[in-house]
């Protein structure tokens, strides 16, 4: 994995070596929940000749694995950060670096409260659809789906049209924060049927101590921090990064607009 990083330069002899690109996965890398474009590929290699650049989502490095990689290809080979869950699974280089624990931080006993919440709620609420999987424990969050995350693709773009006009996720949110409003925690609506929920501060900026860390590693200090993601406004999953003073942020609206604008901003 580390090894498929030796094919570009070095953190130290990019072009622009105090500047990283760091991508949202769904709908700015890929089509939600799909797989990437050789497209897209091809333009962030391009990119990582001149620069750094990652990858921060929500979901685990599986998933990611699913979208970004290959049976053939490790995700963590493909970008110089990898930061699956927010950055509380980190690779740097295709080299692990420290994680941290969501069930650790918030412990069993407050943990099963809220899991137990959620379940007797999307028991008792009523949607067109639901399949599966409506509660999924990451080591870093849970992710929250009223329909269900083992939906099909169709079931997910019609539950999204669903969830615009009826307001099932921004109502379930409104319910658990005024459950539980001294846990400590932050939910966050993204991609088309799920929330997540985390500590308080242990958003996608969470990543960004990662960034700022790499001065100790190779001395390279990162001054210039671009952010792509498509769910930017405020209660979106790319809200705090996408407005944190550390980074420059970028809205796009696809992985069509995202290689428009890499390309106009890089010279590609």
């Amino acid at each position: 994995m580390a090894q498929a990083a030796g094919v570009y330069p070095t953190l130290e002899e990019r072009s622009l070596k105090e500047t990283i690109c760091l991508f949202d996965v769904d709908e700015t890398l890929t089509p939600a929940r799909q797989s990437v474009s050789p497209q897209m590929l091809q333009l962030l290699s391009a990119l990582r000749h001149k620069c750094a650049i990652g990858f921060v989502g929500g979901s685990n490095l599986i998933k990611q694995q699913e979208q970004l990689g290959t049976s053939a290809i490790n995700v963590t080979s493909l970008f110089d950060f990898c930061f699956a869950e927010n950055g509380l699974t980190a690779f740097r280089l295709g080299a692990p670096l420290a994680s941290a624990s969501f069930i650790g931080w918030l412990g069993e006993e407050k943990y099963k409260q809220l899991v137990n919440f959620c379940l007797r709620y999307i028991s008792e609420i009523d949607i067109p659809i639901k399949r599966g999987t409506f509660v999924e424990f990451r080591n870093g969050m849970i992710n929250i789906s009223p329909i269900g995350r083992n939906a099909s693709i169709p079931e997910r773009l019609a539950f999204e049209a669903y969830d615009k006009t009826h307001n099932i996720r921004i109502q379930f949110v409104s319910a658990l924060k005024e459950k539980f409003p001294d846990f400590g925690l932050t939910y966050s609506i993204g991609g088309q049927i799920s929330f997540d929920v985390f500590p308080t501060g242990w958003d996608k900026t969470y990543c960004l101590q990662h960034i700022k860390n790499e001065k100790n590693i190779s001395g390279v200090d990162y001054k210039t921090i671009h952010f792509f993601g498509d769910k930017t406004y405020k209660g979106g999953n790319d809200y705090e990064i996408f407005v944190d003073e550390r980074t420059v942020g970028h809205s796009v609206e696809g992985p069509e607009d995202t290689m428009r604008q890499l390309r106009e901003l890089f010279d590609l």
